[in-house]
């Protein structure tokens, strides 16, 4: 008997210990479940983030495209991702800040789509200056640097864009000088090319400290 009683505790405490063995072992896969599904759903969320984010800025550029359909139509601007580029050469003649009658022309006509457009998406105009990397050209010495040319650039457009009835709250400056160039300025219609100013809508959470818009700031 003495026997029978140790083989059935000897049993007991063998099933003891493959339970506690089995209750770990679901425990852990219990908190492995938890970690990957934990992981699952955080990757669903970015990802329903990100085709939200997708989505947003797909109907912002339809719309932007819908606002400016005559301009784009007729080759005046383009529009990339968002950006509104026009050619430096309608603007300006070379080394200059002076609107040419062409440039304001087009101004004109663009600034009441975009007033509208950025009533309704509740946005900013940064109009972009940009220059090729050739040394500023300056009789007169106006201009120290692609720097400061691409900057009284980017305010004459601003500038011209408030006259045509864009809210001053709506509309900033930033230079880009020889930076960020679309083409090569190894030859001249490279450097045609990045003689531009851009034009692009961004929410008013993201609008940097502004260059001062108006004359009498600027005074």
């Amino acid at each position: 008997m003495d026997d029978l009683d140790a083989g059935i505790a000897y049993s007991g405490s063998a099933w003891a210990v493959f339970g506690d063995l089995m209750a770990g072992l679901l425990g852990a896969f219990v908190l492995v479940l938890v970690g990957v599904l934990g992981v699952q759903l955080e990757l669903a969320s970015r990802l329903e983030s990100e085709v939200s984010l997708r989505q947003a800025a797909e109907q912002r550029h339809e719309a932007l495209q819908k606002a400016l359909a005559a301009p784009l139509a007729a080759g005046r601007v383009s529009l990339d991702e968002g950006r509104i580029g026009i050619s430096g050469a309608v603007l300006f003649e070379l080394n200059s800040d002076e609107l040419q009658a062409e440039g304001r022309r087009l101004l004109e006509t663009l600034a009441a789509p975009l007033a509208a457009y950025l009533a309704e998406h509740d946005e900013t105009l940064m109009v972009s200056g940009f220059t090729d990397d050739r040394p500023v050209h300056d009789n007169n010495r106006r201009f120290a640097d692609n720097w400061d040319l691409s900057a009284q650039r980017a305010l004459t457009v601003t500038r011209a864009l408030i006259d045509e009835g864009i809210p001053a709250s709506s509309v900033f400056a930033a230079a880009f000088g020889a930076e960020q160039p679309v083409a090569s300025n190894a030859d001249a219609e490279g450097r045609a090319l990045n003689r531009r100013v851009e034009m692009a809508p961004v929410p008013r959470s993201s609008r940097p400290s502004a260059v001062p818009a108006s004359r009498a700031e600027r005074d």
